[in-house]
């Protein structure tokens, strides 16, 4: 059993910025007093006509509205802890969205573009799953683990919003690090099953054999890869915003699709192949084919209860208002005369 802490409302902690700004608001003000003073005559007179004035206490009343601001602060943000897990069992597939984001996904021969299409296909497809377990790779010539299998189905819908050639600067397609990378996407409790599904989208050519060696490593651990390809074999134009692209050459980028690639890939691990076209993106097939794919048990390990600690964060912050409010800002007149200590005229000491 492990204890965590954590905000439920996090995005509440800018009024965190409030408490500093009391601070500068008091400097601000206490700086322009001093120049209102100066102009009336000379300070250390003035402050001698003004003895029950006290700097230090004003810092410190605003010091503690601030400390009381950002304890409030936290109280808003919803602090919460907790320590009680639970297992959650399951039945159904681990399917990893191995997802290309080069920049040739931008092209608009797909509409109303590919990668438009491609995120609005996996949503559709994330939002049918039941009992299944979803995570998300995104790759150009470099793989990124986007989120790792999980049934946090908005979660995962939050991701595929954020599926662009932003994620991956390095441009390319290397189809086989992505399938290495999706692997470790996949959860411990299922590497002797064969409920693990990869399904590789991209548009791109790759002829290196480390693609073929990847998913050999994949079938001979149980994983299926269906793939979905892009584009066509013969290539087409790269039209972005609608102007095609040109090479340092002057020549129009091609986008050509390695349809012999893919197809290997599908067949190696027992999966399928489709071509993603206008009028039907090739999900279909590829949804047919995990149904075929045997669900196994799945276990789910959560915090299930969570305990809110708001009121302390309150009551901190009222104790801290409650002292503000009892610091007079000017010393008082009344306990002027008294002296805790006090030397006669032998020197000594007495209360």
């Amino acid at each position: 059993m492990v204890n965590i802490f954590h905000f439920a409302s996090p995005e509440r902690l800018w009024l965190l910025a409030i408490a500093p700004a009391i601070l500068l608001l008091h400097w601000l003000v206490g700086r322009y007093s001093k120049r209102k003073l100066r102009r009336m005559g000379n300070p250390a007179t003035l402050g001698e006509l003004m003895p029950a004035k006290s700097v230090a206490r004003g810092w410190i009343k605003s010091s503690l509205i601030a400390l009381a601001v950002v304890f409030i602060a936290l109280a808003a943000a919803r602090p919460q802890t907790g320590a009680k897990l639970s297992s959650k069992e399951r039945k159904g597939r681990e399917i990893v969205l191995v997802v290309d984001v080069s920049n040739s996904m931008l092209a608009e021969d797909v509409e109303p573009s590919r990668m438009e299409r491609t995120r609005y296909a996996i949503t559709n497809l994330v939002d049918k799953m039941k009992e299944d377990g979803v995570g998300i790779v995104a790759f150009a010539d470099e793989s990124l683990v986007v989120l790792p299998v999980t049934s946090d189905y908005k979660m995962a819908l939050s991701k595929v919003k954020r599926l662009s050639p932003a994620l991956i600067p390095a441009q390319g397609t290397d189809v086989g690090e992505a399938i290495e990378t999706a692997m470790l996407s996949f959860s411990s409790n299922t590497h002797t099953s064969k409920s693990r599904v990869m399904i590789l989208i991209t548009d791109g050519e790759d002829h290196d054999e480390q693609a073929l060696e990847a998913a050999k490593r994949a079938a001979q651990m149980g994983v299926t890869i269906c793939c979905i390809g892009i584009g066509t074999p013969e290539g087409k134009p790269l039209k972005v915003n609608g102007d095609f692209i040109e090479d340092e050459d002057g020549k129009m980028v091609l986008t050509k699709l390695n349809e012999e690639l893919l197809q290997q890939i599908a067949e190696t691990t027992e999966g399928i192949y489709t071509r993603s076209r206008n009028e039907d993106f090739g999900l279909e097939g590829i949804v047919e084919r995990l149904n075929q794919i045997e669900a196994s048990e799945l276990t789910e390990i959560t915090f299930a209860e969570y305990d809110e600690e708001y009121q302390w964060f309150l009551g901190v912050a009222l104790l801290l208002l409650i002292a503000e409010v009892v610091i007079l800002p000017r010393r008082n007149p009344l306990l002027r005369g008294v002296k805790l200590f006090e030397r006669n005229e032998q020197g000594e000491t007495h209360k």
